[in-house]
Formats: C-alpha cells, sequence, structure tokens
C-alpha cells in the first residue's frame, strides 16, 4: 500500500515534471512565433531594400539598415543553435564554482572528472558573466526541495541558446521501486526540459533530501555556508503562499566565478 507521504512525493514529482514539459512546449510556441514575425518582416525589410535602391546607398542608409536589423525580434537564448563550448577544463583538476548572491555566498565543489562537459560550460558562460544579475527563480517546498537558478530570462524559459548532454546520472545510485532516487541535500543538479540531453544553464540546489527520477546530471556539492543560505531563503517560503514559484526572499546571484584548484 502506498502512504499518504509517498503519493505527496509522487504527486510532486509529477509536478514538477509536468512544469518541465511545459516549459518546452512554450520554448517550441515562442520559436515558431518568432520565426513567422522573422520571416513577415524579411519581406517588410525587402520592400525597403528596393526603395532604398531608386534613390542611391549612402552612409546613412547603411546605418539606417543596421537599425533595422537590431530591431528584428530574435529567438531567445534558449531558442537560438550556438555550438556547445570547446573543451577548455581539465578533467582531472578540481574546480570551484562561487556563487555570489544577495542572500549570501554558495561555494559549488564542482566533481569535473565525472561531469567534464558540464563544468566546462559553467566555466565558459561564468567567464562570460552570463549568471551575473540573474534572478533565482524557483522555490519548491514539498514533496521535492530545490531552488533553481540559471534563468537569464527569469521565468524558467531561457538557456546559453545550446544544450549539453546529461553526466553522471548513475552517480546517486541505482533507482528504486518508484522509479528515483535520492538527491540529498547540498547537492547542485542540472535542470532540463525533461527530455535527454537537453540541459542548458539552469541548475537546481538541493536543500532538503529530495526523491527524483535519475534524470538531472548531478555535477557538484554546496559547501555548509551555502546550503545553509538556501535554508534560510526555503525557510522564508514561497511568494504568495504556495509551494512552488518565486522564492518570498528574491535572490539575485550578483556574481558567478568558475576557478580551478
Amino acid at each position: 500500500m502506498v502512504s499518504s507521504d509517498q503519493r505527496r512525493r509522487q504527486l510532486a514529482r509529477e509536478k514538477f515534471e509536468r512544469q518541465q514539459q511545459r516549459r518546452e512546449e512554450a520554448r517550441h510556441k515562442a520559436k515558431r512565433r518568432n520565426t513567422v514575425i522573422a520571416a513577415a518582416l524579411a519581406v517588410a525589410l525587402a520592400a525597403g531594400a528596393a526603395a532604398y535602391a531608386s534613390v542611391g546607398l549612402s552612409d546613412g542608409g547603411s546605418e539606417g539598415s543596421d537599425a533595422a536589423a537590431q530591431s528584428t525580434p530574435s529567438p531567445t537564448a534558449s531558442e537560438s543553435s550556438a555550438p556547445e563550448p570547446a573543451m577548455a577544463i581539465d578533467a582531472k583538476a578540481k574546480y570551484t564554482m562561487s556563487l555570489k548572491t544577495s542572500q549570501g555566498d554558495i561555494s559549488v565543489a564542482m566533481d569535473a572528472a565525472k561531469t567534464p562537459r558540464t563544468v566546462n560550460s559553467f566555466k565558459h558562460l561564468a567567464d562570460k558573466g552570463f549568471f551575473d544579475s540573474t534572478k533565482c527563480h524557483r522555490l519548491t517546498t514539498d514533496g521535492i526541495f530545490v531552488l533553481q537558478c540559471g534563468d537569464p530570462k527569469g521565468d524558467g524559459t531561457g538557456g546559453p541558446g545550446y544544450t549539453i548532454p546529461d553526466e553522471n546520472l548513475t552517480g546517486l545510485g541505482k533507482a528504486g521501486a518508484d522509479g528515483t532516487v535520492t538527491y540529498k541535500a547540498g547537492t547542485v543538479a542540472m535542470a532540463n526540459t525533461g527530455q535527454p540531453n537537453s540541459g542548458g544553464s539552469q541548475f537546481f540546489l538541493v536543500w532538503k533530501d529530495s526523491k527524483l527520477p535519475p534524470g538531472y546530471t548531478p555535477f557538484g556539492t554546496m559547501d555548509t555556508t551555502g546550503l545553509n543560505t538556501v535554508k534560510t531563503v526555503a525557510a522564508g517560503g514561497v511568494d504568495g503562499g504556495a509551494t512552488d514559484g518565486a522564492p518570498k526572499k528574491a535572490v539575485t546571484v550578483k556574481k558567478v566565478a568558475v576557478s580551478k584548484g
């Protein structure tokens, strides 16, 4: 017989996975919408180019063309097709990710040996300042217990424009009869769309043991100070009194750095 606590955790996991799927569907819809807009704009620009040809081009005309291009709606970062960054880390070395946030500092020991492409991606993005001044947009306080960050848009739909493969999915042990493993408090893992190899820049910080399917790359562990920082945020609850949503104690990631050693 399934206990009420097991059923509650199961429902929380299913909700988590449904939300990931809805975000993926939203991205696809946005991409289709932007494609239509871009096609219409291309027609308008072509007509504009014909008119320019009839009066001759000048430096001013060139600047006008650039201005038009800059105003063109472009896909969001997560909808682009940029390549995964080339490997630039030493997979045999130790790396630390330091997050300076509005609620306190969080230090993450990264497992480069088991998750080299994930660590490489984070260093690439951190070196570019990708995470700076972003918000941790999601806190969950029932069934699963995580603080989710890494979205440049702050609404759960953003990303770096490329995806990275899943890694270390067996690192938390074999899934139980319910199809889950325990992501222990302090674990830092990749969020994804619910599909294999769909990680981008979003990640979650586990502040209390959480049972989830083993589909989220675990790539690091928070230090005690960082874990306590996240627990303090969690203690403040979710904005509006829900159990899944923006944290009431808003968390802004001021700066992220990934360093060797």
